[in-house]
């Protein structure tokens, strides 16, 4: 069985040169990834952009495009909103964006994702953990292969891919041609029997807590902020290939 390819969460120009030099060929770009993640700005995308294309290897950018932090029942303005960051995001020079949104049913927003296929221009489009919190993951994940997305990014349903490994296998077992890409709790730990379910790509965020003990911003912020740890990152690639 083919090692499954590795994605890199970054928040910074700085991640995506970690991932340039450790040879991972694509990064998730978000800010606020304590708050599960939320989309860049125009300049740090195309910041990191560049970045990826100056490294010693290239590495696509993938902005994750979410309005807000809470669950994925968006209204019009906010799936409004998306939709235009999805196309400024591809004029920016984002190889891929990543997605994601439920209707009042728990299921995919199936004319959004449309409209952000439009949006994309031929640019991949990644429904992210949204999945996960579907009324029915597998059946989600039916629906969105079925009108062409590149893949899904999921834990299987579960907190944790590991936890939810075996939905995982049953999704890669149907066979279809939307990838389907491990996320959540991905160390070098456990990445091997992640692997193991045959999906397709992992996803981790690798990253590590910096600084702390400053001038509280808000109820959650402790002063502190999180970077990328390439020890991390690479431990997983030599799990992975050992």
């Amino acid at each position: 069985m083919p090692s499954p390819t590795v994605e890199l969460v970054a928040q910074s120009p700085s991640g995506v040169e970690v991932a340039a030099t450790l040879g991972i060929p694509r990064v998730e770009l978000c800010c606020a990834l304590e708050l599960g993640g939320l989309s860049p700005s125009e300049a740090l995308l195309r910041r990191s952009v560049s970045a990826g294309r100056a490294g010693p290897a290239p590495v696509e950018v993938h902005p994750l495009i979410r309005a807000r932090p809470g669950d994925f029942v968006f209204d019009e303005a906010e799936l409004d909103l998306m939709v235009d960051d999805v196309a400024h995001a591809v004029a920016a020079g984002a190889a891929g964006v990543v997605v994601g949104a439920l209707d009042a049913r728990g299921m995919p927003d199936l004319p959004f994702v449309e409209r952000v296929l439009e949006a994309a221009a031929g640019a991949e489009v990644t429904f992210h953990r949204a999945l996960d919190a579907s009324a029915d993951p597998v059946r989600a994940y039916e629906q969105l292969a079925g009108v062409g997305l590149t893949r899904v990014l999921t834990s299987g349903g579960r907190p944790t891919a590991l936890e939810g490994r075996e939905t995982l296998r049953a999704l890669v077992a149907l066979g279809l041609s939307t990838q389907v890409m491990a996320g959540s709790g991905v160390t070098a730990a456990n990445v091997r029997a992640i692997a193991d379910t045959g999906v397709d790509a992992v996803h981790l965020s690798a990253k590590r807590r910096v600084g702390g003990g400053g001038l509280a911003m808000g109820g959650s912020d402790d002063g502190g902020h999180d970077v990328t740890d390439a020890a991390a990152a690479r431990a997983l690639l030599d799990a992975l290939s050992g």
